[in-house]
C-alpha cells in the first residue's frame, strides 16, 4: 500500500454522486437481500425443488453486461457445490445465435439476471426459450417489480425482486449486481446457509469501503494509461466486471483488459508497459492462490509494469490490498468485498477525469438500459 496519499481532489470531496451512494450502500442491501430471500424461501423452494429434482436439467444464468458477468462469477462454483453443470451464458449470445445456445430437447431452467429487468436482448431471451424449448421453467431474479422480465414468467416462473435500494439509478450497476450475485448465491446455496455468512460478508464489505475509498482515489492520481484485472475461478468473471466498470465510468478514456492469472501469460501479456496497473484477485483456494502470487512475482520481476496491485484476504505480500477478517472465507464470498476496490477506482478515475459518475457518456451513444437493439426474426 502506498504510505502517503496526496491531498484530496475538492472534486472528489464534494462528490455526492448516486453512483458513490449506491457503492457505499452495498453493506445494507446486501443484508436488505438476505431479509427478503429469508422471507421467500418457502416460496422459491416450492419453485426449485421439483427442477432441481430433474438430473438432466439444463440450469442457464443469463443476463447482459454486468448482469451476464454474475453468471460467469458463480457458474464455475455453482458447479461444484451442486455437481451438476450450471452455465454462463449471456443473453446477447442467445439472441445473436439461439440455434448455438438453445437445447429444444433438455428441460432447462433459465436464470435471468436484470437490473431494470428491460434490456432487450434479456426479454427476447426469455421469448426465444419459451418458443423453441419443449420444457423451460424461468427464475428471474431483478431489482425491478415493473420491469419486462419481473411481469412475463406467469405459471412457468417465479420472481425474485430485491429491495428497491439495488435498483441503482447511477448509470453503473454497482450494489445491483452485488445484490443479484449474492440472491443466487445464497438460492441454489441454501438461503438458511447464508443467514449465518451474510454478516461476515457484509462486514467485510463495510471494512473494504471504509479502508480502501482514500486509497483508490489515490491510485486514480497516479493516471494509468491502461488497466488489467486478472483472476482465477470465479473471480475471472469479476475481473471482467471490474474491466467494464472502469471502461463504463471513464467513457472509455482508460482501456481495459481481463484475464485469468495462467491465461495472461498467453498472448494478453503484452499490454503490459509502463503506465499499466495490474490487479490481481488473490484466491483463498490454497492451490488456485499458488498460480495467482506467481504472476504477481513474474510481473514484478519483470519490471515493465507500472504497478501490480493484489487485491487478497491472507497477508504475505508487500503493497497490497488486503481484506480484513476473510483469511476463512471461500472465494465465492470474497466476490463482494473485493469489488468494492474496483468500483471505488473506477468512480474516482471518472471523477479526476473530469466525468459525471451517473452519465459518464455525455454523449449519450450508450445508455442506462441498452437501446437501438432491432430483435431479428428468423423464418423456420
Amino acid at each position: 500500500m502506498p504510505e502517503t496519499l496526496v491531498a484530496a481532489d475538492p472534486q472528489v470531496a464534494n462528490d455526492d454522486s448516486w453512483t458513490r451512494r449506491e457503492i457505499h450502500q452495498q453493506p445494507a442491501t446486501l443484508r436488505a437481500t438476505q431479509a427478503v430471500l429469508a422471507a421467500e424461501r418457502d416460496g422459491i423452494a416450492a419453485f426449485l425443488g421439483p427442477l432441481l429434482a430433474q438430473p438432466d436439467l439444463r440450469i442457464m444464468l443469463c443476463g447482459a453486461g454486468t448482469s451476464a458477468f454474475i453468471g460467469e462469477c458463480l457458474a464455475p462454483w455453482l458447479t461444484a457445490t451442486l455437481g451438476r453443470p450450471v452455465e454462463a451464458v449471456a443473453t446477447t449470445d442467445i439472441v445473436g445465435s439461439p440455434n448455438l445456445y438453445l437445447d429444444a430437447n433438455r428441460p432447462t431452467l433459465m436464470v435471468s439476471f436484470g437490473r431494470s429487468g428491460n434490456s432487450p436482448e434479456s426479454v427476447a431471451a426469455v421469448e426465444l426459450a419459451d418458443a423453441r424449448l419443449a420444457s423451460v421453467h424461468h427464475l428471474v431474479i431483478t431489482c425491478n417489480l415493473e420491469g419486462a422480465l419481473a411481469q412475463r414468467p406467469g405459471a412457468i416462473g417465479h420472481v425474485v425482486c430485491l429491495p428497491e435500494a439495488t435498483h441503482d439509478r447511477a448509470f453503473a450497476m454497482t450494489s445491483s449486481f452485488s445484490a443479484m450475485l449474492y440472491a443466487a448465491l445464497a438460492i441454489f446455496t441454501g438461503i438458511d446457509e447464508m443467514t449465518a455468512r451474510v454478516e461476515a460478508i457484509a462486514a467485510a464489505v463495510a471494512t473494504t469501503l471504509a479502508e480502501m475509498d482514500g486509497l483508490a482515489a489515490d491510485l486514480a492520481t497516479r493516471d494509468f494509461d491502461r488497466v488489467v484485472y486478472l483472476g482465477s475461478g470465479v473471480f475471472q468473471g469479476l475481473a471482467r466486471e471490474a474491466a467494464l466498470k472502469l471502461l463504463e465510468l471513464t467513457d472509455g478514456a482508460i482501456p481495459t483488459a481481463f484475464d485469468s492469472s495462467l491465461g495472461f501469460r498467453h498472448g494478453p501479456k503484452t499490454i503490459v508497459t509502463g503506465r499499466t496497473l495490474v490487479v490481481v484477485f488473490v484466491s483463498n483456494d490454497p492451490l488456485t492462490r499458488l498460480y495467482d502470487l506467481d504472476i504477481i512475482s513474474e510481473l514484478r520481476s519483470d519490471g515493465r509494469c507500472g504497478r501490480v496491485l493484489p487485491v487478497m484476504a491472507r497477508d504475505g505480500l508487500d503493497d497490497a490490498l488486503l481484506v480484513q477478517d476473510a483469511t476463512r472465507m471461500a472465494d465465492a464470498d470474497l466476490l463482494f468485498p473485493y469489488v468494492v476496490p474496483a468500483q471505488l477506482f473506477g468512480l474516482h478515475c471518472s471523477l479526476r477525469l473530469g466525468r459525471t459518475p451517473d452519465q459518464p457518456n455525455a454523449s449519450g451513444t450508450v445508455n442506462r438500459v441498452v437501446q437501438g437493439v432491432r430483435i431479428h426474426t428468423q423464418s423456420a
